[in-house]
């Protein structure tokens, strides 16, 4: 898909790889929907680009996830990707999480992305095609302790991505996945539990990934409607 004139909504627009990858658009010519809980944050961002749209929206809403499609549909026409990118770790042993935790995590990293996907199909059905790509995490192809549970919670965000890659290729719309490692954002600040992963002994030290680079494998994947970007480094163990 060429970007020029489309029009993307990135959830978890407010920091971090949604942001970047929204300002990545916007300089490809895209206009952009940017759609998170801080609306401050998102005001800011709309007022750094020359067509974006702020809508303040908790993605496990699914009334919420709704309003910011028609929201972007009635500013600019049609809705042309979507980049499922909201979402939260939970980094602790499996023995200590909280399974309240556990939940929130899977409303936000699996039920969310789902309810968005619905939720822009019929556009794209009715422009005949479109681009999603979900955001997951290079932790659901390693076997790292600590980070059983998040991970558990985007392998199943890839298998949905995989099956939707399927059944919506008939309709044009394209269905694509990246897999982020450690990225430099405040993700492991936030954290639903726990801390950073210790991934000593799993591989060779790395710099970790500036969310500018997942943002450039985000529209790379849109642009090619290639199946899926794996960004974690050469040399970590356990991939599958």
């Amino acid at each position: 898909m060429d970007l020029t004139g489309s029009v993307v909504l990135v959830t978890g627009a407010s920091s971090g790889i949604g942001a970047a990858t929204a300002r990545a658009a916007a300089a490809a010519g895209a206009r952009v929907v940017l759609a998170a809980r801080r609306l401050d944050r998102l005001t800011d961002l709309a007022a750094e680009l020359p067509a974006a749209l702020a809508v303040q929206a908790d993605v496990t809403d699914a009334a919420q996830l709704d309003a910011a499609v028609q929201a972007g549909l009635a500013a600019f026409g049609r809705l042309d990707v979507l980049v499922n990118n909201a979402g939260q770790g939970l980094h602790q042993p499996l023995a200590e999480v909280d399974l309240d935790d556990f939940r929130a995590v899977l409303e936000l990293n699996v039920v969310a992305p789902l309810a968005a996907l619905q939720a822009v199909l019929p556009a794209m059905r009715a422009q005949g095609g479109g681009s999603v790509v979900n955001v997951s995490s290079g932790t659901s192809r390693m076997v790292l302790p600590g980070v059983g549970a998040y991970a558990a919670t985007k392998s199943a965000l890839n298998m949905l991505s995989q099956v939707a890659r399927a059944e919506l290729a008939a309709d044009g719309i394209v269905v694509s996945t990246v897999y982020p490692f450690i990225t430099a954002t405040e993700f492991h600040d936030v954290l639903r539990g726990g801390r950073r992963p210790d991934t000593s002994g799993q591989g060779p030290r790395f710099a970790p990934h500036s969310a500018e680079e997942v943002a450039e494998a985000i529209l790379d994947l849109v642009r090619t409607g290639a199946e899926e970007a794996v960004l974690v480094p050469p040399g970590f163990t356990g991939p599958r």
